[in-house]
């Protein structure tokens, strides 16, 4: 249940909220990090875990599982990994799932849709990222969830994320869904959607 974790708390005062950023293929915690400058969420810890398996060919890139091969190598025991982490942090630091919000960017994107659908959280964002699995109706409700993807994003094209947005809507999802003309990143313009959708759904 242990994944390597950068952990940003607020000034002055005891976080009520979490918010978890994954980051993407290739890349590590360091790289959201970066962002906890940009956002104003005084109420919120953030925390910015690193991927468990190495990049092939980056050195210092991790990843949640393999891309190169086309078969997902990895992929069960990182979902795993991740549930039980997320369901532990519950306990560690005494903030519920109700009031934790999963977001990660491209890799990280699909690994919060994946994993975040099936946990009672507060709310799933997922920043240039698709699904990587075929979403069923469940018996309990989905949180709430943020899609922004760049309509010039090379990486992921944006029928990923539409498809997402549609599969998603299709098993009773509540889905925000916003396009914005930049590729695979994220730009300024996503900062204020990404901080209104937590803000909106902050208990």
């Amino acid at each position: 249940m242990y994944l390597e974790t950068i952990s940003i708390k607020p000034k002055n005062t005891e976080p009520t909220h979490l918010l978890v950023m994954l980051h993407g293929w290739g890349a590590n915690a360091e790289d959201l990090a970066s962002l906890s400058s940009m956002l104003t969420l005084p109420n919120y810890q953030l925390l910015f875990p690193n991927a468990p398996l190495s990049h092939p060919q980056v050195p210092g890139g991790l990843a949640w599982y393999a891309l190169e091969t086309g078969k997902y190598e990895g992929i069960n025991e990182s979902r795993q990994l991740l549930k039980d982490w997320l369901i532990a942090l519950e306990e560690k630091t005494g903030i519920p799932l109700s009031r934790t919000i999963l977001s990660g960017f491209s890799q990280g994107g699909a690994m919060s849709l994946d994993v975040g659908i099936n946990l009672p959280l507060a709310g799933i964002c997922s920043l240039s990222g698709y699904l990587q699995f075929k979403p069923e109706k469940l018996p309990t409700s989905i949180p709430p969830v943020l899609i922004i993807h760049g309509k010039n994003d090379m990486v992921v094209p944006v029928e990923m994320a539409q498809k997402a947005r549609d599969e998603l809507t299709a098993i009773d999802a509540k889905v925000e869904y916003h396009e914005l003309p930049m590729g695979h990143e994220i730009s300024a313009d996503v900062l204020p959607i990404f901080e209104r959708f937590i803000k909106d759904n902050t208990l």
